[in-house]
């Protein structure tokens, strides 16, 4: 059992698990467990497995009042994990964080189910933290998690990542043509996130006057869709030329070996993404995210040099002039290529897998 999701964050490593038992044991039974509503109630049937949804929702920090009805959905949800527990009976249970874990997971442990969590992210999500002390192994991708997790149960696995991204068989030139641009131009590639970013694109948008005139350069920019029609008509009306927009990018091994440069948010995934295929960036966290945690991933990249990163708050005024100065000077776009790669933890899936046939047995 595979329990957890609500971003893309969560759910690609969940998905990379679920390959590699499936690529181990073709005969496993795997079932996930997420949140009604949620991303994962699409991507799971997607990728060919079975999902079952809780009314589950996170805790509001802003609105104390809504809590109510937000525990009388956890509550609802804890007595549906039971009954999806009689009805499945797993082996093992695995959390990859988000509050669609919680219940689930903490049902197998109550029933003596041996548990693994996933922790993703530099700073550990709430819903890991509490499953923590009765889990058998804890998954992680960043040094020093002790100070969240019990020491004996920690192992350094680093993120599974989406194994398409590392099989890439085209050269920079040919991803460039993929996607009709000049093979031999530097290439920045926008991302943000799996739902789009509303202050990076902003930031393009403010800067698309600039971007026309740096005629050496060209831009791969990813808005996300319900960002699509404003970036699209603000493109049309501005001379850039050398940008090319789309809501969503479904061949993202080609575009990351197009690019020179990245500018993304710093959620777990695409920094684990950024590492493996060692790729130079310029981090921009976002604000609305739990205990601000992108931000501590974002940081434990710059200060190793292997990345570049702009407060969310500062990113209309700054991202664009900073990502031109940047791609333009190739020694610094080396030096955080290799910093970056420096940093990867390769085969995670397999390590995590490894683990969890371990504590099943």
């Amino acid at each position: 059992m595979i329990s957890g999701g609500g971003t893309g964050g969560h759910i690609f490593p969940a998905l990379s698990i679920a390959n590699e038992v499936k690529r181990r044991l073709p005969q496993a039974q795997i079932l996930f467990v997420g949140a009604e509503g949620r991303m994962e109630m699409e991507r799971v049937p997607a990728a060919g497995y079975e999902i079952k949804g809780l009314p589950v929702a996170g805790f509001d920090r802003k609105n104390l009042l809504r809590n109510f009805k937000i525990l009388a959905k956890l509550l609802r949800s804890m007595k549906m994990a039971r009954n999806i527990l009689k009805e499945f009976k797993p082996n093992v249970a695995v959390g990859v964080g988000g509050y669609a874990s919680g219940p689930m997971l903490k049902e197998c442990q109550k029933h003596d189910i041996p548990t693994l969590l996933q922790e993703q992210n530099s700073y550990a999500g709430v819903t890991n933290k509490l499953l923590a002390k009765k889990a058998q192994c804890i998954c992680v991708a960043y040094e020093g998690m002790e100070r969240f997790f019990p020491a004996d149960k920690i192992v350094l696995t680093g993120n599974p990542v989406r194994r398409n991204l590392l099989e890439c068989d085209a050269t920079q030139q040919e991803a460039r043509e993929a996607f009709g641009l000049n093979p031999d131009k530097r290439t920045v590639l926008i991302v943000g996130g799996s739902l789009g970013a509303r202050t990076i694109n902003d930031s393009i948008i403010a800067g698309l006057e600039s971007i026309a005139a740096n005629e050496d350069i060209q831009v791969i920019w990813q808005s996300g869709k319900i960002y699509d029609d404003r970036c699209r008509e603000a493109l049309e009306s501005s001379q850039a030329t050398n940008v090319k927009q789309m809501p969503f990018i479904s061949n993202m091994d080609r575009a990351y070996r197009a690019a020179d440069l990245v500018i993304s948010r710093a959620g777990a995934s695409s920094i684990s993404e950024l590492q493996l295929l060692g790729k130079a960036s310029i981090l921009v966290p976002s604000p609305n995210v739990a205990e601000d945690h992108q931000t501590k991933n974002a940081m434990a990249l710059v200060n190793r040099n292997a990345a570049l990163m702009i407060p969310d708050a500062e990113a209309v005024e700054k991202l664009v002039p900073v990502m031109l100065d940047t791609i333009a000077q190739e020694q610094v776009l080396e030096k955080l290529s290799e910093n970056v790669g420096k940093m990867a933890l390769h085969n995670a899936a397999e390590v995590i897998v490894d683990k969890l046939l371990q504590i099943a047995r």
